[in-house]
């Protein structure tokens, strides 16, 4: 027992004495203090499993710091990695100006219909909720959920087939007293 807890007074004087000072090392070159805690952690882990040999070796507290930058190199490259495969496995990135025209009209025509009817599609068509729980969320019959999809498609091709359209809350389903 007594080479065990000599073992444990050394490594906990040699923590003591180093750990802050290898930590800020870490944070420098890191960047990050998170992560720099957890190679630092890694590596005392590492030490303390080795003590006899990190102990003996000329420069234990280099030994630690080799150890925790490489813990972080190696965390580094292990997130970039799964950024890159993230990315190589992820659809295109859709350009937000290629159909600015289409989305500036569809826009324009949407809030040319009343508005239940837009909550009605937006919540059908954009949030790809199916008519029941359209129904539920707005607190109306299906029929009535259906109804109102109906009118908005009707009203949406009209305003959007006709350039220069009026599409005001006065033009589209005024004929139906803007329900």
């Amino acid at each position: 027992m007594a080479g065990s807890e000599g073992r444990e007074a050394g490594f906990d004087a040699f923590y003591a004495a180093t750990s802050g000072r290898v930590l800020g090392q870490l944070y420098v070159l890191t960047g990050d203090r998170a992560t720099a805690e957890d190679a630092v952690a890694e590596a005392y882990t590492r030490a303390w499993q080795r003590w006899a040999l990190v102990s003996a070796h000329d420069a234990p507290e280099a030994w630690v710091r080799t150890v925790a930058s490489r813990v972080a190199i190696s965390a580094w490259r292990k997130a970039r990695n799964r950024l890159l495969a993230h990315r190589r496995a992820a659809p295109a990135p859709v350009d937000p100006t290629r159909h600015r025209a289409d989305l500036v009209a569809l826009a324009a025509a949407l809030r040319g219909i009343p508005e239940r009817q837009r909550r009605a599609v937006v919540l059908h068509h954009l949030a790809d909720l199916p008519v029941a729980e359209v129904a539920r969320e707005m607190d109306v019959p299906e029929g009535t959920v259906k109804s109102w999809l109906s009118r908005a498609r009707r009203d949406l091709v009209t305003a959007l087939a006709e350039p220069g359209a009026a599409v005001g809350h006065g033009t589209l389903g005024a004929e139906r007293g803007g329900t």
